[in-house]
């Protein structure tokens, strides 16, 4: 870091692309005249709207405008919300990657999968280590989440050190490694911070986030209870600890493991290798082995918590997964809350199971991996900062914590509620939004990043409620004489065979439409195709109230 350490004129930027506003794509840039640093890259999942988008990345055009000045991404922990889109924007922008172990060996895989992992330079870093990027210094300091080796960033600047929380809670007896490393933050506090960026997803709910080893106990007095009965239990791949507190009650029910789901297995095994998962011998087995044991000797942990429509256990509930079926005497255990916006999902996918005849059980089986207010009050009376920058949340997060903050003695004019793409320039004597970059994030559809924009949206949107007609007419060149036609296919609008006299009736609008465009001389294509679609459409909103996207289609023959 350069010389003029807390600098009374210096500042530095902070820049938002993502995270505010919803629930995923964290990702935030740390600007100063010479060195930017980006914390985190997510991606998030995509609205009930977006029709056929798989996913949605970080707009990094600010990032690839200013690509000389960036040194590197700091990743605070390994759920998709913070490291999905790497493989996307490292592409664009190749700079060396920071993080702890168990995130760094998930970052690994996933780079693997797109054929980068020797293109891209990458450093584990331990809990207090610091790491020189450009005009910036930063700490990782150990915190609790629901995955092991997460890390909050103390963010040494020439305009004073500025705190990010990353995704925590605060764990006192957490089930792999230490608890969260709270002298720390006192440390920091007593030094002076100038800004704490905090996680805002518990705000709204008082006092403080159950630990995850409650959870152990639930589970064994769960296996306790249904002896007899196949469990299959249901959470996020991501949860190193929830699943190994299954494989101990599992362990001590003298159960088999079986992994089922893509991601469930790449995270489960990675964390076997590196030690984070500590699993008995012999204790797992494959989809194949289930056959050569009974009902009570087993446990499934599949992925599909979220109802997610291609995820293991929504295959298994609608009876499409090639090896696994529900059966009436199982017990399945959803361990997890419902994200905002799945819980239709998640209740279609408890419906079907529970059809089957099997029991299901979605209640204290799951404690979250965020802090709630009591938590987020200890942190601020530690840290002390002069500004406080809720983060990670929607729109109402940020002001129940902007509340909270000024609760714990932050100066009303010292929160700032920000908006992704938002440029705050920050120092001693001010905190000021400056500038508005590019950060709507782009939608990712197969192989297609960016394609999809709001008027490809707009025409799914236009197909999935009203259909599709297609009007074929071959014309004689030059002379414009119909050789053949009109012809019209119907998707998704009508049942054509049971609508013959409506074909007929827009054959014949058609047809009106083509002697119409002949009197006037019309030759130009596009007009003819307008002037058709707009009869139509006039006669299928009157005659029936419905609004087809219409494609006429024009050829010409000898």
């Amino acid at each position: 870091m350069k010389k003029n350490k807390n600098n009374e004129n210096a500042k530095v930027k902070i820049i938002p692309l993502g995270g505010l506003e919803q629930i995923g794509m964290n990702i935030t840039a740390f600007e100063t005249e010479d060195s930017i640093i980006v914390v985190d890259c997510g991606l998030a999942f995509p609205e009930d709207d977006m029709l056929g988008v798989d996913l949605v990345i970080p707009d990094v055009t600010y990032l690839l405008d200013n690509k000389d000045k960036v040194k590197g991404f700091v990743i605070t922990h390994g759920h998709e919300d913070h490291i999905g889109a790497l493989p996307y924007i490292l592409r664009q922008i190749n700079v060396p990657i920071y993080a702890t172990k168990l995130t760094m060996a998930i970052i690994d895989h996933k780079l693997e999968e797109h054929n980068l992992v020797n293109c891209v330079r990458r450093k584990v870093v331990t809990y207090g280590q610091y790491i020189n990027l450009g005009d910036f210094r930063i700490e990782f300091i150990r915190t609790n989440h629901s995955i092991a080796d997460s890390a909050a960033l103390a963010i040494y600047t020439p305009a004073g050190v500025i705190v990010h929380t990353g995704d925590f809670k605060v764990d006192y007896t957490p089930v792999f490694g230490e608890s969260i490393d709270l002298a720390r933050f006192g440390e920091l506090g007593k030094k002076g911070v100038l800004a704490l960026l905090a996680d805002s997803t518990n705000v709204l709910k008082p006092g403080f986030t159950m630990s995850e080893r409650t959870v152990g106990k639930t589970f064994d007095t769960i296996f306790d209870e249904n002896a007899g009965r196949r469990i299959i239990v249901a959470t996020f791949a991501s949860n190193v600890d929830r699943v190994q507190q299954i494989i101990n009650s599992a362990h001590k029910h003298k159960r088999k493991v079986v992994i089922e789901g893509r991601s469930m297995v790449n995270i489960i095994n990675t964390a076997i290798e590196i030690g984070y998962i500590k699993a008995p011998d012999n204790i797992m087995i494959s989809v194949e082995e289930m056959a050569n044991y009974t009902d009570d000797q087993l446990v499934l942990i599949t992925t599909g918590s979220q109802g997610e429509s291609m995820a293991a256990l929504s295959r298994i509930a609608a009876s499409i997964h090639r090896k696994i079926t529900i059966k009436p005497t199982d017990l399945v255990i959803f361990s997890s809350t419902p994200i905002p916006g799945n819980e239709k999902s998640v209740s279609r996918v408890i419906n079907e199971i529970s059809m089957k005849g099997a029991r299901v059980i979605f209640q204290d089986t799951h404690v979250s991996g965020h802090a709630c207010q009591e938590e987020l009050k200890l942190i601020y009376s530690l840290v002390r900062p002069k500004y406080a920058i809720p983060v990670h949340g929607e729109y109402r997060h940020l002001i129940r914590h902007s509340e909270l903050a000024q609760e714990m003695g932050v100066e009303k004019d010292h929160v700032v509620i920000m908006h992704s793409g938002n440029v705050l320039e920050i120092c001693e004597e001010s905190a000021k939004v400056v500038d508005q970059v590019q950060a709507q994030g782009i939608m990712v559809d197969g192989l297609g990043i960016g394609d999809v924009g709001n008027i490809v949206l707009r025409d799914r949107q236009h197909l999935s409620e009203n259909g599709l007609m297609v009007i074929a007419i071959a014309l004689e060149r030059g002379s414009n004489q119909i050789v053949s036609g009109p012809d019209i296919v119907s998707r998704g609008f009508v049942y054509v065979r049971e609508a013959e006299n409506l074909m007929d009736e827009c054959r014949e609008i058609v047809n009106i439409s083509l002697d119409r465009i002949a009197e006037r001389g019309i030759t130009d294509w596009g007009s003819m195709k307008s002037e058709i679609k707009d009869s139509l459409n006039d006669f299928l909103w009157r005659k029936m109230k419905r609004n087809p996207m219409i494609l006429p289609i024009i050829m010409e023959v000898d």
